[in-house]
């Protein structure tokens, strides 16, 4: 009975997934911001939040991880814990807003996993299948589990664990190839995706180092995954999600945004997290990325340094139309 629920889900879920990327979920860093961002140039890919507590769910209910609009669709909302009753609630809250519910079995933080929450959950697959369960429970969309290889390299349980989490009625997977001890140094083990991939019946889509067109093809080739999960990469070109799925759809690789378009990408983006949070705290949110839409250009680490510590708007403005100016 289980295998036939699972196809019949099956279905649904891959009516869902319409693109081959993904954009994976980043605590602080899939805001509604950037995800509106990338949705301006993929219209199918899967976008996903930021990782949202279900502690912090059932107590505050409303935030700004949570704000979404209708064209953010289709939409995975994440949501970590440990506690089973605590997950099927958030589950219930996120369903009405949701296209999918995501379990962050993967997040390697010190913090999260010492709560039992993240890749903690990979030491405990009893935990992690009830966890799955009451998501289920919770929800009548389908439900999704991100993890990685293994806690360790001694534990490298991804293959097992992903079939457990397929049983107790995950229908999609998103795995990162790296272990929790990894952290993200190291290259991601692609290769091992595939073992998991030949030993489910389930999506799998594979997560880790996917940075550009030609990545994303090495990845699926080395995977044999259904499709990328792109995280960091996307942080500062919102258009790359877009051009690897324009790229598996069609052949085409699309170039690489100019140093102008990223720069006016930049300041758009700045502007949507300042009216999203205000001037001052829109601004000190903002700087993580800057790292990101400027790396390559001469003189990175010595600009970027600037404008993580300037707070006038005007100021840093004037700093990306010098950019222009000097390096176009």
């Amino acid at each position: 009975m289980l295998q036939q629920h699972l196809q019949q889900k099956n279905k649904s879920v891959k009516e869902l997934i319409k693109s081959k990327v993904s954009l994976a979920p980043m605590a602080g860093i899939t805001d509604y911001v950037l995800r509106s961002m990338v949705r301006r140039y993929s219209k199918d890919a899967l976008l996903t939040t930021e990782m949202i507590s279900s502690e912090f769910l059932a107590q505050v209910k409303e935030s700004d991880i949570t704000k979404t609009d209708e064209n953010h669709h289709p939409i995975n909302f994440q949501i970590s814990g440990h506690k089973p009753y605590l997950m099927k609630v958030a589950a219930e809250y996120l369903t009405p807003k949701a296209d999918m519910i995501d379990i962050n079995m993967g997040c390697p933080v010190n913090k999260v996993v010492k709560g039992q929450d993240g890749c903690a959950l990979m030491k405990n697959p009893s935990l992690a299948a009830e966890l799955v369960q009451a998501v289920k429970e919770g929800t009548d969309k389908p439900v999704s589990v991100k993890f990685r290889l293994g806690y360790t390299f001694d534990e490298l349980n991804y293959v097992e664990f992903g079939q457990q989490m397929q049983e107790a009625g995950a229908e999609f997977i998103t795995i990162h190839g790296r272990t929790r001890s990894q952290f993200y140094a190291d290259k991601a083990d692609w290769g091992k995706i595939r073992d998991l991939k030949r030993n489910v019946d389930i999506p799998v889509f594979a997560n880790g180092d996917v940075v550009s067109i030609e990545t994303a093809e090495q990845c699926i080739n080395e995977s044999e995954a259904d499709g990328v999960a792109i995280g960091r990469a996307a942080m500062g070109d919102p258009t790359l999600i877009y051009r690897v799925e324009h790229f598996f759809k069609t052949g085409e690789r699309l170039p690489v945004p100019t140093l102008s378009e990223k720069i006016n990408m930049m300041k758009t983006h700045l502007d949507e997290e300042i009216t999203l949070r205000g001037e001052n705290v829109g601004i000190k949110f903002f700087r993580k990325f800057y790292p990101f839409y400027i790396s390559g250009i001469r003189n990175a680490a010595k600009v970027r340094s600037v404008l993580v510590v300037e707070e006038n708007y005007n100021n840093i403005i004037s700093i990306f139309n010098e950019l222009i100016k000097n390096y176009t």
